[in-house]
């Protein structure tokens, strides 16, 4: 077989990180480089920074300490399944590849390998049907969870009616973009509002003529899906052609500083789904301050620590870390393989209790995971950017999704890939 160029940069990337037997080994499919670098680094830093966290302060998990190898994407699918390959044979336990396109090839590849796949408010919605995806667990949110809720906080504002509204949908024209379209198609039925589909090619630096139909057609909101680079310019549009911001409402991937920061006071009051709190008012931060980047040992340059994704990040590696320790406790041994965290990820139970414990109180929804139920409660906040203050305000508690409509859309969706692929239901 051909070895390419490109398999070798990755190979070497990560061979100096190879740990040694006894270590958890967490890779991190990270992005630093390119036009989606502006979300991936955030996510990477408090990813990593958790486990040192856990490392520096704790001896590790259950004694045994978290080896993170770190190997660079640059959000693109072929280059996230070489560092799938390149990694899984060092004793990789889980993988969070913070990509909707990477998750789509990787979900058979890590079912084959016997490999969890963890993809929190990402990556295919329909995997929260753990009868047909074994491997895969995307609680405590999906995609089609953030539209249902975005629709949910319109009817609000609305008086409980959206009927003869027109919303329009901006989003990346990918897998990833277009992951909401049916959901948002079935709640327009239901509620009555008219859906404008308004796609963007990849990266997104160019929008002006879906800014220019927007100011044309005039549509009562915009729901955006988008990532990187992308963000920014959308922001940046919508205030050049003096769209009302409140009424502008991104998914939990759209509503970071970075995507609002550029824009200045025109993005204030813009709108994001967020799927857990914000800010660094919580202990883990003094924590992170103390064993981490006080001492030296920060993933990055420091600079996005306490931002929106960083936190999610560390969300990721908070919640990977508690299904490896429910796992150390399932099979009575700290030295537990992938099958062993995949068994401690369904049965997996984060309870404001514990999110106490772990400093992060009222942070994230509580959540039960079981053989049926991958993807948790999938409720969602809003939160609104403070362009003066330079801060996300969250605006509303949490929301709970339309479950009449997305059980059926989950259940259909994921009869399909069972057919396709010839996977028989399990849990029975």
């Amino acid at each position: 077989m051909k070895t390419t160029f490109a398999t070798l940069a990755v190979a070497a990337m990560i061979a100096v990180a190879a740990p040694a037997s006894a270590d958890l080994v967490v890779p991190n499919l990270s992005y630093r480089t390119g036009p989606f670098a502006a979300g991936g680094i955030p996510y990477a830093d408090g990813f990593t920074d958790y486990f040192t966290l856990l490392n520096e302060r704790d001896g590790g998990i259950g004694g045994e300490k978290v080896v993170v190898p770190e190997c660079e994407t640059a959000y693109n699918t072929e280059k996230g399944v070489e560092c799938y390959e390149a990694t899984k044979g060092q004793g990789a336990l889980v993988y969070n590849p913070l990509s909707t396109g990477i998750t789509y090839q990787l979900i058979p590849k890590v079912s084959a390998d016997g490999i969890s796949l963890y993809t929190p408010g990402y990556g295919r919605t329909s995997a929260a049907n753990g009868k047909v995806f074994e491997w895969v667990f995307n609680y405590p949110a999906n995609y089609w969870d953030g539209a249902s809720v975005a629709v949910k906080h319109l009817l609000d504002e609305n008086g409980g009616s959206l009927e003869g509204k027109t919303i329009a949908l901006v989003y990346h024209n990918s897998a990833y973009g277009k992951e909401p379209i049916r959901t948002l198609t079935e709640l327009s039925k239901k509620h009555g509002f008219k859906l404008t589909e308004i796609p963007v090619d990849s990266p997104g630096q160019e929008q002006k003529s879906q800014w220019l139909q927007i100011r044309r057609e005039k549509p009562d909101y915009v729901l955006f899906w988008g990532w990187g680079v992308m963000n920014q310019v959308a922001v940046q549009e919508a205030g050049n052609i003096r769209f009302p911001m409140e009424n502008m409402i991104g998914v939990w991937w759209s509503g970071s500083e970075n995507d609002v920061t550029a824009a200045g006071a025109g993005a204030n009051g813009y709108k994001s789904l967020a799927m857990h709190g914000t800010g660094m008012d919580y202990p883990v931060y003094a924590d992170l301050k103390q064993y981490v980047q006080d001492a030296g040992k920060a993933a990055g340059a420091g600079d996005q620590v306490g931002s929106v994704l960083y936190s999610r990040g560390m969300y990721a590696a908070m919640v990977i870390s508690e299904a490896i320790r429910k796992a150390q406790e399932l099979a009575g041994t700290s030295a537990v393989n992938a099958a062993q965290v995949r068994d401690g990820f369904e049965a997996l139970e984060i309870t404001e209790e514990r999110m106490a414990e772990l400093g992060l109180p009222n942070f994230g929804q509580p959540f039960a995971a079981s053989c049926e139920d991958h993807g948790g409660p999938g409720a969602g906040m809003i939160q609104q950017w403070d362009a003066s203050a330079g801060k996300w305000n969250l605006i509303t508690d949490f929301i709970a999704p339309d479950d009449e409509v997305l059980d059926a859309l989950v259940l259909e969706d994921s009869a399909a890939y069972a057919a396709e692929a010839g996977l028989t239901e399990r849990c029975n």
